[in-house]
């Protein structure tokens, strides 16, 4: 499996993901920037998450079928084409870091596929993964984290 490269002009892997990116500024998605993608690749997919959640691993975004050629997910945007389906709080959108109390670290996660997916508007992450099973050629991670003001 290949290892793309995944950064945001808004933070450094590690660092604090800027409050408009949270609940306690605008709610925004960040700029993703993707390098590093396999030449094979028919689509992209998304996913952030927070494993720091009390109730377990937490669900933010999850977006599938970006276009291979994408370079930027655009902040508070998508590339046309890609499909977002269901976070943790049922919404199909963006839901950015929120956390109850400490720090959490959140996760963002590309993954190259060698497929387009035919899902619909009420996946989740676990559907999305059984949906990527086989068809993964590549992936990449960006983890931020947040502590709430």
């Amino acid at each position: 499996m290949e290892t793309l490269t995944i950064s945001s002009p808004g933070f450094s892997h590690g660092e604090a993901i800027p409050s408009r990116h949270t609940c306690d500024g605008d709610d925004t998605s960040p700029a993703i920037v993707i390098a590093k993608v396999p030449q094979a690749t028919q689509s992209l997919a998304l996913v952030m998450d927070d494993p720091d959640a009390p109730m377990g691993d937490w669900v933010h975004w999850v977006v599938w079928n970006i276009p291979p050629q994408t370079r930027e997910i655009p902040e508070h945007g998508l590339p046309p084409k890609a499909v977002q389906g269901k976070n943790d709080w049922h919404r199909n959108s963006y839901g950015g870091p929120c956390p109850p109390s400490g720090t959490h670290r959140y996760f963002f996660r590309v993954y190259a596929l060698d497929t387009v997916l035919k899902l619909g508007s009420s996946t989740t992450k676990g559907d999305l993964e059984r949906a990527m099973q086989g068809h993964v050629l590549g992936k990449g991670e960006l983890m931020g984290t947040y502590k709430r003001r």
